[in-house]
């Protein structure tokens, strides 16, 4: 870490601290206070299903009196939006967040990109009542979406810290910042909600919750299910989910209690095609796969194939698929004990498991079915996944003086098994037409590799309360990862399997990684923070991992192997809050240095990414990242409210690239995929019975080539959400609630994520395709019925 910047951050915290020493003096003889802003709670207890409010409910929360910047979003704020709507993209609206899907729920996950200050997904903690969610890549090794592991009725308040989250949180890969997802509680009265969603597309959703009430011996428990189906909102496809929550709270005496949770989650949906710049500007956004042509399918395969020319319009093989798909099956859960031992120690200990199976599934041109399997110029090929994994979590947390002294430990021992097979196809038909289901009895299997994980993470931190004024919190986290890779050969079901992909071990580790914050409370509406972090990222354990060893072969890894390092991150903020009844407000200053960032360089830099070519993994330098994040929520009068922020971010490449014996000109270029500004703007209303809000989203250009020479344009998308609740007396009418949810309201055409196959070191013909296009306007009906 540079010395001069850490020196800035500490000479900032000084001055501020002694300039505003006076005017402290009379907060200084008032004990510190809690989060003021919180009048309102949603009666999500009552009706955790429905959207339900007082008039004083406050959908943000900044913050007050954390050492770092956080900001939470209400239970009611992830209930306005469409039922099905990924959290991640109703957490975009706060600052610093770029989140994109080509699907209108944020729900598609071969689309989802989530980067905050320049960090994409990939180094981001994600965790879910404290479980650790992995790195929601979409061919993740180590965890699954949030989508997957909590239904959105089932949400409670979650909360982002932007630039590193605690010391305690459970995530190997957060250089970044993290994402805390919480499920609500079972409610203390017996009661069930039933909702039921139409919308575009074909889109429908049924949702229903029992929830038992307080049972004999004190405990509670809430048991749901839904499923939830839509056609895609261009070619040919559906996008289709069912999903099952359970959880139950056992009070074991006084100090004792008991949480169980159980999801079990089937997914499967339809590909988009991914375009390039060259396709938009020549055939539009709607250029998808063809599912709906086998003929023309097999046309394009055996022109290709054959070097004959390609069918008029198909320029290439790689411009419409026939037929690709994602599937996922989930079951994870865990059991937690929270204990009071005294009036100053507490703590609690968690058990967690996870299984997932997945296949990424394409009808690919590039391999043909043999003859005597049928003869199908094409064939399926998959990328299959089989996650299996295990952890604890514990800690302990004890109060003396004016200090509270908290430390655990993490461990998760995670086996996930990866293969690619390719299975026939018949000649005159797709004999399958639909891709949703697992297959056996492939004809060849090109890879298949098993991979073992241990984490081992050890964190001790003191919350120091120096005055009433000030608090000080400072602590560290041990962290060591150890990955294990294996290639298996010889033969899977009748079929040779012969592997070049790297076998072996690596291990990341790092004993001290140091976290220092400081919360200076000048009176009761202003306050000052700033904090200082250390981390870093383990390596990926897969074949497919965007930072794994093992997705190079055998003879590029023995070359890199000593070579390589961990991904590590330095970041420092500063920043101030200001809150009172009606008006919160933040500005925080950050800068963040990025080093060893670890790069697969492909051989490949035009076309398509998705035939999967071995990469070369590679330490390529640094990113500096400098910006600024603001938000301002104010509620000018009882029913009105304005929510405003907006985020500057300046990240970019240390260093020039080398590859292939070429050096290309990265040094001060823009990373990919974030833009410099984002911005959003909500206007909402809600006096108990009418509730609505429209909000506007920003997204600056964005560049998915790592020398700059290509750019998507901005744009700024409007969303509408309008609800009523009805207060009859009527046993038909109360507890229901219908709501109408606009997405795109002004039917914006626009790219929406950028990279969706991976970056390339330079574009000049555009023809990448590795752009998603943003879904039209859709609108969405859903009726929600609570009965008490």
């Amino acid at each position: 870490m540079k010395k001069n910047t850490f020196l800035l951050l500490t000479t900032c915290m000084s001055s501020l601290f002694f300039h505003n020493a006076h005017a402290a003096g009379t907060a200084q003889k008032q004990p510190a206070t809690k989060q003021t802003d919180q009048r309102g709670k949603a009666t999500a207890n009552a009706s955790a299903g429905s959207v339900t409010a007082t008039k004083a409910e406050s959908i943000i929360v900044l913050g007050a009196g954390a050492a770092r910047e956080t900001q939470s979003l209400s239970h009611l704020a992830l209930q306005e939006v469409a039922p099905g709507t990924s959290p991640l993209k109703t957490l975009s609206k706060l600052p610093g967040v770029m989140f994109t899907s080509s699907d209108p729920l944020g729900s598609y996950e071969w689309s989802q990109q989530i980067i905050i200050r320049g960090f994409d997904q990939s180094r981001l903690g994600f965790t879910m009542d404290g479980i650790p969610l992995g790195n929601l890549a979409y061919g993740n090794d180590n965890g699954l979406s949030i989508g997957r592991a909590l239904q959105t009725e089932n949400n409670g308040p979650a909360t982002l810290a932007q630039g590193a989250g605690a010391v305690g949180v459970a995530a190997s890969n957060d250089l970044g910042g993290a994402l805390e997802f919480t499920s609500i509680d079972p409610t203390k009265k017996f009661g069930v909600d039933v909702a039921g969603t139409v919308g575009s597309y074909g889109t429908w959703r049924t949702f229903g919750r029992i929830n038992s009430g307080t049972l004999p011996g004190g405990g509670r428990l809430y048991v749901s299910y839904d499923y939830q189906d839509a056609n895609k909102w261009k070619g040919d496809g559906i996008q289709q989910q069912q999903q099952a929550n359970a959880k139950f709270i056992q009070p074991l005496g006084d100090k004792v209690k008991l949480t169980l949770f159980g999801d079990y989650s089937q997914r499967a949906e339809n590909d988009y095609q991914d375009l390039s710049l060259q396709m938009i500007q020549t055939k539009g956004y709607n250029v998808d796969n063809i599912t709906n042509n086998y003929g023309l399918a097999k046309q394009i395969a055996t022109a290709y194939q054959t070097g004959k020319p390609f069918p008029a319009g198909i320029a290439n093989q790689d411009q419409s698929y026939y037929n690709s798909a994602g599937l996922r099956q989930d079951v994870m859960g865990y059991g937690k004990f929270d204990f009071h031992l005294t009036d100053h120690l507490k703590g609690f200990a968690t058990v967690y498991g996870h299984t997932n199976t997945g296949e990424g599934i394409y009808a690919t041109p590039y391999t043909a079915t043999p003859a005597s399997l049928g003869g199908s110029p094409l064939s399926v090929r998959t990328t299959e996944y089989d996650i299996h994994r295990e952890g604890f979590i514990g800690s302990l947390s004890y109060e003396i003086g004016h200090h509270t002294i908290e430390g655990g430990f993490w461990f998760e021992n995670n086996d996930f098994e990866q293969a690619r097979r390719f299975y026939p196809l018949s000649a005159d038909k797709y004999t399958g037409s639909s891709v949703h289901w697992f297959r056996n009895n492939p004809f060849e299997t090109q890879w298949q590799s098993a991979f073992n994980t241990k984490t081992y993470q050890f964190h001790i931190q003191d919350t120091w309360q120096i005055t009433p004024a000030l608090k000080l919190n400072y602590g560290f986290k041990s962290l060591v990862v150890d990955n294990r890779g294996r290639q298996l050969e010889g033969n899977y079901m009748g079929t040779p399997v012969a592997n070049t992909y790297a076998s072996g071990s690596i291990t990341s580790a790092n004993g001290f990684l140091p976290q220092l914050g400081a919360n200076y409370r000048i009176n009761r509406h202003n306050e000052i923070f700033a904090d200082f972090a250390r981390n870093m990222a383990a390596f990926d354990n897969s074949t497919t991992g965007a930072t794994s060893p093992f997705a190079m072969t055998s003879a590029a890894y023995a070359a890199s192997k000593k070579t390589l390092h961990p991904e590590m991150s330095y970041s420092e903020e500063i920043g101030y809050r200001f809150h009172n009844r009606r008006i919160q407000a933040s500005i925080t200053g950050y800068y963040i240095e990025f080093e060893d960032r670890l790069a697969s360089i492909s051989p490949v830099s035009s076309g398509t990414n998705v035939q999967g070519y071995a990469s070369i993994l590679t330490n390529v330098g640094g990113v500096t990242a400098r910006g600024i994040d603001t938000a301002f929520n104010y509620r000018f009068t009882d029913n009105w409210s304005l929510y405003v922020s907006y985020a500057y971010n300046q990240s970019v490449y240390d260093d020039n690239l080398t590859t292939g014996g070429i050096t290309y000109a990265t040094r001060g270029k823009s990373v990919v995929g974030m833009p410099r500004n984002l911005a959003n703007v909500q206007i909402s209303y809600d006096d108990g019975t009418i509730w609505g809000n429209i909000g506007m989203q920003y997204q600056g250009r964005r560049t998915y080539t790592y020398t700059n020479d290509q750019w998507i344009k901005p744009n700024d998308i409007f969303n509408l959400n309008v609800g009523y609740r009805f207060h009859s007396h009527n046993w038909a009418l109360h507890g229901l609630d219908a709501q109408i949810n606009v997405t795109n309201l002004f039917d914006k055409r626009y790219v929406a994520t950028v990279g969706s196959t991976g970056f390339a070191v330079s574009d000049p013909t555009g023809s990448l395709q590795t752009l998603q296009a943003g879904a039209p306007r859709m609108v969405f009906f859903t009726l929600r019925k609570h009965f008490f």
